[in-house]
Protein backbone atom coordinates (compact mmCIF):
# COMPACT_ATOMS: atom_id res chain seq x y z
CA UNK A 1 0.00 0.00 0.00
CA UNK A 2 1.34 3.89 -0.72
CA UNK A 3 2.13 4.83 2.58
CA UNK A 4 2.34 8.78 2.08
CA UNK A 5 -0.55 11.08 0.18
CA UNK A 6 2.33 12.28 -2.39
CA UNK A 7 2.77 8.25 -3.29
CA UNK A 8 -0.96 8.07 -4.83
CA UNK A 9 0.63 10.21 -7.67
CA UNK A 10 4.22 8.95 -7.82
CA UNK A 11 3.04 5.43 -7.80
CA UNK A 12 0.84 6.05 -11.39
CA UNK A 13 3.36 7.84 -12.87
CA UNK A 14 5.57 4.91 -12.16
CA UNK A 15 3.02 2.39 -13.60
CA UNK A 16 1.11 4.51 -16.42
CA UNK A 17 3.43 7.37 -17.41
CA UNK A 18 2.19 8.65 -20.83
CA UNK A 19 -1.52 7.98 -19.08
CA UNK A 20 -3.47 10.96 -19.15
CA UNK A 21 -4.07 12.67 -15.86
CA UNK A 22 -5.39 16.41 -16.43
CA UNK A 23 -7.27 17.88 -18.85
CA UNK A 24 -8.08 21.30 -19.30
CA UNK A 25 -9.97 22.50 -22.49
CA UNK A 26 -7.05 21.31 -25.41
CA UNK A 27 -4.51 20.81 -23.10
CA UNK A 28 -3.39 17.41 -22.05
CA UNK A 29 -1.07 16.77 -19.53
CA UNK A 30 0.03 12.81 -18.98
CA UNK A 31 1.42 10.98 -15.36
CA UNK A 32 4.48 12.25 -16.12
CA UNK A 33 3.98 15.47 -16.60
CA UNK A 34 2.48 16.40 -13.41
CA UNK A 35 4.99 14.36 -11.30
CA UNK A 36 8.45 16.08 -13.46
CA UNK A 37 6.19 19.59 -12.31
CA UNK A 38 5.22 18.50 -8.79
CA UNK A 39 8.76 17.67 -8.21
CA UNK A 40 9.93 20.95 -9.49
CA UNK A 41 7.95 22.67 -7.14
CA UNK A 42 9.58 20.69 -3.93
CA UNK A 43 12.99 21.32 -5.07
CA UNK A 44 11.78 25.33 -5.08
CA UNK A 45 9.98 24.54 -1.60
CA UNK A 46 13.32 23.06 -0.54
CA UNK A 47 15.54 25.79 -1.92
CA UNK A 48 13.46 28.71 -0.64
CA UNK A 49 14.31 26.33 2.99
CA UNK A 50 11.01 25.07 3.74
CA UNK A 51 11.23 22.20 6.19
CA UNK A 52 9.40 19.28 6.40
CA UNK A 53 5.94 19.92 8.69
CA UNK A 54 6.39 23.48 7.44
CA UNK A 55 2.75 24.69 6.63
CA UNK A 56 2.43 25.87 2.67
CA UNK A 57 -0.99 27.30 1.86
CA UNK A 58 -2.78 27.18 -1.94
CA UNK A 59 -5.40 29.07 -3.63
CA UNK A 60 -5.96 28.28 -7.04
CA UNK A 61 -8.89 27.21 -9.02
CA UNK A 62 -9.51 23.90 -11.00
CA UNK A 63 -6.66 24.09 -13.24
CA UNK A 64 -3.89 21.74 -13.64
CA UNK A 65 -1.70 24.29 -11.61
CA UNK A 66 -3.80 23.26 -8.02
CA UNK A 67 -2.64 19.48 -8.43
CA UNK A 68 1.19 20.08 -9.74
CA UNK A 69 1.66 22.74 -6.72
CA UNK A 70 -0.39 20.16 -4.28
CA UNK A 71 1.91 17.61 -4.72
CA UNK A 72 4.85 19.57 -5.01
CA UNK A 73 4.23 20.57 -1.08
CA UNK A 74 3.76 17.17 0.09
CA UNK A 75 6.86 15.64 -1.79
CA UNK A 76 8.50 18.58 0.03
CA UNK A 77 7.22 16.72 3.82
CA UNK A 78 4.88 19.71 4.34
CA UNK A 79 1.56 20.48 4.78
CA UNK A 80 -1.31 21.81 2.31
CA UNK A 81 -3.02 24.56 3.50
CA UNK A 82 -6.28 24.71 0.77
CA UNK A 83 -7.84 27.73 0.79
CA UNK A 84 -11.19 28.75 -0.29
CA UNK A 85 -10.38 30.98 -3.49
CA UNK A 86 -13.46 33.51 -2.41
CA UNK A 87 -11.35 34.70 0.41
CA UNK A 88 -11.14 38.46 0.97
CA UNK A 89 -7.29 39.85 1.85
CA UNK A 90 -8.76 39.89 5.54
CA UNK A 91 -9.44 36.32 5.55
CA UNK A 92 -6.70 35.00 3.57
CA UNK A 93 -4.12 36.84 6.18
CA UNK A 94 -6.10 34.85 8.94
CA UNK A 95 -5.71 31.53 7.72
CA UNK A 96 -2.01 32.16 6.93
CA UNK A 97 -1.50 33.07 10.51
CA UNK A 98 -3.76 30.70 12.80
CA UNK A 99 -2.38 27.56 10.20
CA UNK A 100 1.74 29.55 10.75
CA UNK A 101 1.92 29.17 6.73
CA UNK A 102 5.59 29.51 5.61
CA UNK A 103 5.17 29.76 1.96
CA UNK A 104 1.64 30.57 -0.06
CA UNK A 105 1.03 29.81 -3.75
CA UNK A 106 -1.56 32.08 -4.95
CA UNK A 107 -3.13 32.05 -8.77
CA UNK A 108 -3.39 35.61 -9.86
CA UNK A 109 -7.16 35.41 -10.86
CA UNK A 110 -9.37 37.52 -13.01
CA UNK A 111 -10.74 41.22 -12.75
CA UNK A 112 -13.74 39.64 -11.57
CA UNK A 113 -12.41 37.26 -9.17
CA UNK A 114 -8.80 39.26 -8.22
CA UNK A 115 -7.38 35.57 -6.17
CA UNK A 116 -4.01 36.85 -6.56
CA UNK A 117 -4.68 40.93 -5.19
CA UNK A 118 -6.78 39.41 -2.04
CA UNK A 119 -3.61 37.20 -1.84
CA UNK A 120 -1.36 39.59 -2.08
CA UNK A 121 -2.92 41.66 0.30
CA UNK A 122 -3.30 38.82 3.16
CA UNK A 123 0.31 37.94 2.57
CA UNK A 124 1.86 41.15 3.31
CA UNK A 125 -0.38 41.18 6.84
CA UNK A 126 1.28 38.24 8.40
CA UNK A 127 5.30 38.54 8.74
CA UNK A 128 5.70 34.87 9.37
CA UNK A 129 4.98 33.72 5.60
CA UNK A 130 7.89 34.50 4.29
CA UNK A 131 7.56 33.20 0.59
CA UNK A 132 5.09 34.28 -1.56
CA UNK A 133 4.32 33.13 -5.17
CA UNK A 134 1.37 33.87 -7.74
CA UNK A 135 0.41 31.40 -10.27
CA UNK A 136 -0.26 32.91 -13.97
CA UNK A 137 -1.85 31.71 -16.32
CA UNK A 138 1.23 31.49 -18.68
CA UNK A 139 4.39 30.36 -16.39
CA UNK A 140 6.59 32.59 -18.75
CA UNK A 141 4.64 35.75 -18.07
CA UNK A 142 5.79 38.78 -15.59
CA UNK A 143 4.10 39.30 -12.16
CA UNK A 144 0.93 40.97 -12.58
CA UNK A 145 1.87 41.77 -8.82
CA UNK A 146 4.15 44.53 -8.24
CA UNK A 147 7.14 42.67 -5.83
CA UNK A 148 5.86 38.63 -6.31
CA UNK A 149 7.67 36.16 -7.84
CA UNK A 150 5.80 34.13 -10.35
CA UNK A 151 5.65 30.18 -9.72
CA UNK A 152 7.42 30.15 -13.48
CA UNK A 153 10.19 32.04 -12.27
CA UNK A 154 10.78 30.18 -9.20
CA UNK A 155 9.94 26.74 -10.97
CA UNK A 156 12.73 27.99 -13.51
CA UNK A 157 15.62 25.24 -13.76
CA UNK A 158 14.76 23.37 -10.91
CA UNK A 159 15.24 19.52 -11.58
CA UNK A 160 12.37 17.34 -12.74
CA UNK A 161 13.48 14.71 -10.43
CA UNK A 162 12.86 14.85 -6.12
CA UNK A 163 13.43 12.16 -4.08
CA UNK A 164 10.12 12.46 -1.57
CA UNK A 165 11.21 13.13 1.75
CA UNK A 166 10.38 10.47 4.06
CA UNK A 167 7.48 11.37 6.46
CA UNK A 168 5.27 9.26 8.69
CA UNK A 169 1.82 8.29 7.71
CA UNK A 170 0.56 10.02 10.78
CA UNK A 171 1.88 13.29 10.19
CA UNK A 172 0.21 15.88 9.12
CA UNK A 173 -0.80 16.08 5.08
CA UNK A 174 -3.27 18.58 5.32
CA UNK A 175 -4.98 21.23 7.01
CA UNK A 176 -8.57 21.45 5.44
CA UNK A 177 -10.23 24.75 6.84
CA UNK A 178 -14.42 24.37 8.26
CA UNK A 179 -16.44 26.78 6.66
CA UNK A 180 -16.81 28.66 9.87
CA UNK A 181 -20.91 28.79 9.80
CA UNK A 182 -20.60 28.14 14.10
CA UNK A 183 -17.50 30.57 14.88
CA UNK A 184 -14.15 31.17 13.26
CA UNK A 185 -12.68 28.54 10.75
CA UNK A 186 -10.85 25.82 12.22
CA UNK A 187 -8.38 23.98 10.81
CA UNK A 188 -8.85 20.26 10.81
CA UNK A 189 -5.76 18.32 10.69
CA UNK A 190 -5.47 15.35 8.65
CA UNK A 191 -2.77 12.20 8.49
CA UNK A 192 -1.91 10.85 5.34
CA UNK A 193 -3.39 7.70 6.33
CA UNK A 194 -6.60 9.63 6.36
CA UNK A 195 -6.27 11.36 3.06
CA UNK A 196 -4.70 8.05 1.92
CA UNK A 197 -6.80 5.45 2.60
CA UNK A 198 -10.15 7.47 1.89
CA UNK A 199 -8.81 7.78 -1.53
CA UNK A 200 -8.13 4.75 -1.95
CA UNK A 201 -11.55 3.40 -0.84
CA UNK A 202 -12.70 3.47 -4.19
CA UNK A 203 -11.96 0.26 -4.80
CA UNK A 204 -14.94 -0.73 -2.53
CA UNK A 205 -17.41 2.08 -3.45
CA UNK A 206 -17.07 2.70 -6.94
CA UNK A 207 -15.42 -0.61 -8.33
CA UNK A 208 -12.38 1.65 -9.40
CA UNK A 209 -9.64 0.01 -11.31
CA UNK A 210 -6.70 0.80 -12.65
CA UNK A 211 -6.58 -1.50 -15.86
CA UNK A 212 -9.95 0.23 -16.81
CA UNK A 213 -9.64 3.66 -15.30
CA UNK A 214 -12.35 6.30 -15.05
CA UNK A 215 -12.00 10.00 -16.62
CA UNK A 216 -13.60 12.15 -13.95
CA UNK A 217 -15.58 15.41 -14.61
CA UNK A 218 -13.69 18.06 -11.89
CA UNK A 219 -16.54 20.44 -11.25
CA UNK A 220 -15.94 20.41 -7.49
CA UNK A 221 -13.68 22.64 -6.13
CA UNK A 222 -10.37 21.24 -5.71
CA UNK A 223 -9.66 23.40 -2.51
CA UNK A 224 -13.03 21.58 -1.00
CA UNK A 225 -12.12 18.23 0.53
CA UNK A 226 -14.96 16.31 -1.89
CA UNK A 227 -13.16 17.46 -4.91
CA UNK A 228 -10.04 16.97 -3.20
CA UNK A 229 -10.60 13.43 -1.90
CA UNK A 230 -13.52 11.63 -4.29
CA UNK A 231 -11.92 13.33 -7.31
CA UNK A 232 -8.22 14.47 -7.89
CA UNK A 233 -6.95 12.39 -5.19
CA UNK A 234 -9.32 9.30 -5.72
CA UNK A 235 -8.54 9.83 -9.64
CA UNK A 236 -4.47 9.49 -8.94
CA UNK A 237 -4.90 6.87 -6.84
CA UNK A 238 -6.42 4.65 -9.42
CA UNK A 239 -4.77 6.09 -12.56
CA UNK A 240 -7.83 7.57 -14.07
CA UNK A 241 -7.99 11.68 -15.86
CA UNK A 242 -9.39 14.18 -14.51
CA UNK A 243 -11.90 16.57 -16.68
CA UNK A 244 -11.14 20.03 -15.10
CA UNK A 245 -13.90 23.19 -15.46
CA UNK A 246 -12.61 25.77 -13.35
CA UNK A 247 -15.88 26.97 -12.70
CA UNK A 248 -19.47 24.79 -12.76
CA UNK A 249 -22.21 26.21 -14.66
CA UNK A 250 -24.41 23.06 -16.13
CA UNK A 251 -24.25 23.47 -20.19
CA UNK A 252 -20.62 23.80 -19.84
CA UNK A 253 -20.63 20.70 -18.15
CA UNK A 254 -22.83 18.35 -20.09
CA UNK A 255 -20.83 19.84 -22.96
CA UNK A 256 -17.77 18.63 -21.53
CA UNK A 257 -19.44 15.13 -20.46
CA UNK A 258 -20.14 14.61 -23.68
CA UNK A 259 -16.77 15.49 -25.66
CA UNK A 260 -14.51 13.44 -23.13
CA UNK A 261 -16.76 11.02 -22.51
CA UNK A 262 -16.97 11.07 -18.96
CA UNK A 263 -17.61 7.91 -16.82
CA UNK A 264 -17.80 9.76 -13.01
CA UNK A 265 -19.52 12.28 -11.98
CA UNK A 266 -19.35 13.46 -8.77
CA UNK A 267 -21.22 16.93 -7.82
CA UNK A 268 -23.22 18.77 -4.93
CA UNK A 269 -26.97 18.91 -5.20
CA UNK A 270 -27.42 21.95 -6.58
CA UNK A 271 -25.33 20.65 -9.20
CA UNK A 272 -27.59 17.83 -10.39
CA UNK A 273 -30.38 20.52 -10.21
CA UNK A 274 -28.49 22.91 -13.01
CA UNK A 275 -27.88 19.74 -15.20
CA UNK A 276 -31.14 18.91 -15.27
CA UNK A 277 -32.34 22.35 -15.99
CA UNK A 278 -29.75 23.04 -18.47
CA UNK A 279 -31.17 19.79 -20.69
CA UNK A 280 -32.47 20.22 -23.98
CA UNK A 281 -32.09 19.35 -27.79
CA UNK A 282 -28.66 20.53 -27.87
CA UNK A 283 -27.20 17.57 -25.12
CA UNK A 284 -26.79 14.16 -26.15
CA UNK A 285 -28.33 12.57 -22.93
CA UNK A 286 -28.24 9.28 -24.47
CA UNK A 287 -24.32 9.58 -25.41
CA UNK A 288 -23.81 10.70 -21.80
CA UNK A 289 -25.45 8.09 -20.43
CA UNK A 290 -24.16 5.28 -22.57
CA UNK A 291 -20.15 6.38 -20.75
CA UNK A 292 -21.80 7.76 -17.27
CA UNK A 293 -20.66 4.82 -14.82
CA UNK A 294 -20.59 6.26 -11.51
CA UNK A 295 -22.84 9.51 -10.16
CA UNK A 296 -21.53 10.33 -6.85
CA UNK A 297 -23.35 12.68 -4.72
CA UNK A 298 -22.33 14.60 -1.22
CA UNK A 299 -22.36 18.11 0.43
CA UNK A 300 -25.82 18.34 1.67
CA UNK A 301 -29.37 16.71 1.24
CA UNK A 302 -29.99 16.07 -2.44
CA UNK A 303 -33.83 16.22 -2.83
CA UNK A 304 -35.49 12.78 -3.66
CA UNK A 305 -37.44 14.83 -6.32
CA UNK A 306 -33.81 15.09 -8.24
CA UNK A 307 -32.47 12.05 -7.26
CA UNK A 308 -35.34 10.22 -8.91
CA UNK A 309 -35.53 12.68 -12.54
CA UNK A 310 -31.48 12.26 -12.63
CA UNK A 311 -32.07 8.49 -12.54
CA UNK A 312 -34.89 8.15 -14.85
CA UNK A 313 -33.14 10.61 -17.68
CA UNK A 314 -29.34 9.05 -17.50
CA UNK A 315 -29.87 5.80 -16.22
CA UNK A 316 -27.56 6.10 -13.52
CA UNK A 317 -28.04 5.61 -9.43
CA UNK A 318 -27.02 8.64 -7.95
CA UNK A 319 -24.69 6.97 -5.07
CA UNK A 320 -25.30 9.58 -2.28
CA UNK A 321 -22.64 9.94 0.44
CA UNK A 322 -21.85 11.78 3.63
CA UNK A 323 -18.70 12.99 5.04
CA UNK A 324 -17.05 16.48 6.68
CA UNK A 325 -13.36 18.05 6.60
CA UNK A 326 -13.03 16.52 9.77
CA UNK A 327 -13.60 12.95 8.04
CA UNK A 328 -11.25 13.00 5.54
CA UNK A 329 -14.46 13.54 4.17
CA UNK A 330 -16.09 10.02 3.40
CA UNK A 331 -17.53 8.36 6.56
CA UNK A 332 -20.49 6.88 4.68
CA UNK A 333 -21.52 5.97 1.19
CA UNK A 334 -24.57 4.33 -0.76
CA UNK A 335 -23.52 0.53 -2.54
CA UNK A 336 -22.69 0.87 -5.88
CA UNK A 337 -25.02 -1.60 -8.20
CA UNK A 338 -28.26 -1.61 -5.93
CA UNK A 339 -31.24 -0.55 -6.09
CA UNK A 340 -31.29 3.35 -4.70
CA UNK A 341 -32.60 4.39 -1.45
CA UNK A 342 -33.63 8.13 -2.13
CA UNK A 343 -32.95 10.04 0.64
CA UNK A 344 -30.35 7.91 2.19
CA UNK A 345 -26.15 8.30 2.82
CA UNK A 346 -25.81 4.50 3.05
CA UNK A 347 -23.75 2.96 5.26
CA UNK A 348 -20.62 3.28 7.07
CA UNK A 349 -17.90 2.69 4.57
CA UNK A 350 -14.81 0.07 5.24
CA UNK A 351 -13.00 0.64 8.17
CA UNK A 352 -15.43 3.26 9.46
CA UNK A 353 -18.45 2.94 12.34
CA UNK A 354 -21.09 5.17 12.91
CA UNK A 355 -23.60 5.72 15.47
CA UNK A 356 -26.26 8.22 16.98
CA UNK A 357 -26.14 9.95 20.00
CA UNK A 358 -28.37 12.18 22.06
CA UNK A 359 -27.74 15.46 20.58
CA UNK A 360 -25.67 17.42 22.37
CA UNK A 361 -24.36 14.25 24.30
CA UNK A 362 -21.86 11.49 24.37
CA UNK A 363 -25.37 9.03 25.01
CA UNK A 364 -26.40 6.62 22.48
CA UNK A 365 -30.06 7.00 21.82
CA UNK A 366 -32.19 3.93 22.25
CA UNK A 367 -32.75 2.76 18.88
CA UNK A 368 -35.63 2.94 16.68
CA UNK A 369 -37.03 3.64 13.40
CA UNK A 370 -38.16 6.69 13.97
CA UNK A 371 -35.29 7.66 16.24
CA UNK A 372 -33.48 11.01 15.20
CA UNK A 373 -29.78 11.69 17.03
CA UNK A 374 -26.47 12.91 16.33
CA UNK A 375 -24.27 11.49 13.74
CA UNK A 376 -20.72 9.98 15.38
CA UNK A 377 -17.93 8.65 13.69
CA UNK A 378 -15.13 6.66 14.68
CA UNK A 379 -12.25 4.48 11.94
CA UNK A 380 -9.64 5.83 9.96
CA UNK A 381 -10.85 8.59 8.34
CA UNK A 382 -11.12 10.97 11.89
CA UNK A 383 -8.48 14.11 11.72
CA UNK A 384 -5.68 14.58 14.54
CA UNK A 385 -7.56 17.65 15.49
CA UNK A 386 -8.41 21.25 15.15
CA UNK A 387 -4.66 22.70 14.31
CA UNK A 388 -3.71 24.46 17.77
CA UNK A 389 -7.05 24.65 19.46
CA UNK A 390 -6.70 21.10 22.27
CA UNK A 391 -10.38 22.69 23.78
CA UNK A 392 -12.11 22.40 20.79
CA UNK A 393 -10.80 19.43 19.87
CA UNK A 394 -11.82 18.08 23.10
CA UNK A 395 -15.62 19.11 22.35
CA UNK A 396 -15.45 17.21 18.99
CA UNK A 397 -13.60 13.88 19.65
CA UNK A 398 -14.05 11.71 22.63
CA UNK A 399 -13.07 8.15 22.51
CA UNK A 400 -11.86 8.36 18.86
CA UNK A 401 -15.43 9.29 18.19
CA UNK A 402 -16.11 12.68 16.32
CA UNK A 403 -19.49 14.15 16.69
CA UNK A 404 -21.10 15.47 13.54
CA UNK A 405 -23.64 17.95 14.70
CA UNK A 406 -25.39 16.82 11.73
CA UNK A 407 -28.86 14.74 12.99
CA UNK A 408 -30.43 11.38 11.41
CA UNK A 409 -32.27 8.19 11.69
CA UNK A 410 -31.23 4.70 10.66
CA UNK A 411 -33.58 1.92 9.18
CA UNK A 412 -33.38 -1.64 10.32
CA UNK A 413 -30.54 -2.17 7.73
CA UNK A 414 -27.82 0.36 9.10
CA UNK A 415 -28.72 2.52 6.14
CA UNK A 416 -28.32 5.96 7.64
CA UNK A 417 -30.60 9.26 6.81
CA UNK A 418 -29.87 12.79 7.42
CA UNK A 419 -32.89 14.81 9.14
CA UNK A 420 -31.13 17.93 9.33
CA UNK A 421 -28.17 20.03 10.30
CA UNK A 422 -28.61 20.39 14.59
CA UNK A 423 -28.18 23.86 13.88
CA UNK A 424 -30.52 24.28 11.05
CA UNK A 425 -33.98 22.73 13.24
CA UNK A 426 -36.38 25.09 13.70
CA UNK A 427 -38.36 24.80 16.96
CA UNK A 428 -41.90 26.46 16.12
CA UNK A 429 -44.29 26.34 19.45
CA UNK A 430 -42.08 23.93 21.28
CA UNK A 431 -41.94 21.17 18.42
CA UNK A 432 -39.01 20.10 16.51
CA UNK A 433 -39.19 21.25 12.44
CA UNK A 434 -36.55 19.80 10.26
CA UNK A 435 -36.09 22.13 7.23
CA UNK A 436 -35.08 19.25 4.85
CA UNK A 437 -38.87 17.46 5.39
CA UNK A 438 -40.55 20.68 4.38
CA UNK A 439 -37.88 21.18 1.60
CA UNK A 440 -38.84 17.47 0.10
CA UNK A 441 -42.39 18.11 0.04
CA UNK A 442 -42.28 21.69 -1.55
CA UNK A 443 -40.25 20.24 -4.47
CA UNK A 444 -42.80 17.77 -5.22
CA UNK A 445 -45.44 20.82 -6.16
CA UNK A 446 -45.07 20.70 -10.04
CA UNK A 447 -44.36 24.83 -9.84
CA UNK A 448 -41.65 24.17 -7.12
CA UNK A 449 -38.02 24.08 -9.06
CA UNK A 450 -35.60 24.54 -5.65
CA UNK A 451 -36.68 25.02 -1.95
CA UNK A 452 -34.84 26.11 1.26
CA UNK A 453 -36.70 26.69 4.24
CA UNK A 454 -35.57 28.14 7.78
CA UNK A 455 -36.68 29.80 10.67
CA UNK A 456 -37.33 33.35 11.02
CA UNK A 457 -38.08 35.16 14.96
CA UNK A 458 -41.88 34.89 16.18
CA UNK A 459 -43.20 36.83 18.82
CA UNK A 460 -45.27 34.23 19.95
CA UNK A 461 -44.19 30.69 18.61
CA UNK A 462 -40.68 31.13 18.86
CA UNK A 463 -39.64 30.90 15.34
CA UNK A 464 -41.91 30.44 12.52
CA UNK A 465 -41.33 28.62 9.32
CA UNK A 466 -40.44 30.85 5.61
CA UNK A 467 -39.63 29.16 2.89
CA UNK A 468 -37.54 30.75 0.09
CA UNK A 469 -38.38 28.94 -3.77
CA UNK A 470 -37.13 29.16 -6.97
CA UNK A 471 -39.82 28.50 -9.36
CA UNK A 472 -40.05 26.77 -12.74
CA UNK A 473 -40.10 28.73 -15.45
CA UNK A 474 -43.13 29.90 -16.58
CA UNK A 475 -44.94 28.78 -13.08
CA UNK A 476 -48.61 30.10 -12.07
CA UNK A 477 -48.75 29.37 -8.80
CA UNK A 478 -48.67 32.18 -6.39
CA UNK A 479 -47.19 32.82 -3.17
CA UNK A 480 -50.63 32.24 -1.26
CA UNK A 481 -51.71 29.42 -2.93
CA UNK A 482 -48.65 27.32 -1.70
CA UNK A 483 -48.97 28.12 1.72
CA UNK A 484 -52.14 26.66 1.57
CA UNK A 485 -51.16 23.51 -1.03
CA UNK A 486 -48.31 23.23 1.52
CA UNK A 487 -51.00 22.79 4.66
CA UNK A 488 -52.87 20.42 3.12
CA UNK A 489 -49.65 18.12 2.50
CA UNK A 490 -48.64 18.79 6.45
CA UNK A 491 -49.32 18.87 10.08
CA UNK A 492 -50.28 22.21 11.29
CA UNK A 493 -46.66 22.52 13.24
CA UNK A 494 -44.92 22.09 10.24
CA UNK A 495 -46.24 23.88 7.01
CA UNK A 496 -44.04 27.24 6.07
CA UNK A 497 -46.62 30.58 6.63
CA UNK A 498 -44.21 32.47 4.93
CA UNK A 499 -43.42 31.44 1.06
CA UNK A 500 -41.06 33.99 -0.82
CA UNK A 501 -40.48 33.40 -4.52
CA UNK A 502 -36.81 34.46 -5.44
CA UNK A 503 -34.96 33.95 -8.96
CA UNK A 504 -31.59 32.59 -7.51
CA UNK A 505 -30.38 31.23 -4.05
CA UNK A 506 -26.82 32.60 -1.98
CA UNK A 507 -24.56 29.38 -2.33
CA UNK A 508 -21.45 28.79 -1.06
CA UNK A 509 -18.17 28.05 -3.31
CA UNK A 510 -19.36 24.51 -3.27
CA UNK A 511 -22.50 24.87 -4.28
CA UNK A 512 -24.06 24.31 -0.94
CA UNK A 513 -27.37 26.40 0.31
CA UNK A 514 -26.22 29.38 2.50
CA UNK A 515 -28.78 29.70 4.31
CA UNK A 516 -27.18 31.73 7.20
CA UNK A 517 -27.54 34.98 4.71
CA UNK A 518 -32.02 34.31 4.43
CA UNK A 519 -33.61 36.08 6.24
Amino acid sequence: MPKTLSSLLEDSAATYPERVAVVLGDLRLTYAQINGAANQVANLLVARGIQPGDKVALSCPNLPYFPIVYYGILKAGATVVPLNILLKGREVAYHLDDSDAKAYFCFQGTPELPIGAEGWAGFNEIPGCEHFFVITVDPAAASPIEGAETLGAGMAGQPGTFESVAVDEDDTAVILYTSGTTGRPKGAELRHRNMRDNALIGTDLFQADAERPDTFLCVLPLFHSFGQTVIQNGAFAFGGTVVLLPRFEAKPALALMQKEDVTFFAGVPTMYWGLLGALDDSVDVAKIARNLRVAAAGGSALPVEVHRDFEKRFGVTILEGYGLSETSPVASFSHFGEPARPGSIGTPIPGVQMTLLQPGTWDEIEWTPDAVGEIAIKGHNIMKGYYQRPEATEEAIRDGWFRSGDLARRDADGWYYIVDRSKDMIIRGGFNVYPREIEEVLMTHPDVSLAAVIGVPHESHGEEIKAFIIPVEGATTTEEQLVAWAKEQMAAYKYPRIVQFVDALPMTATGKILKRELS
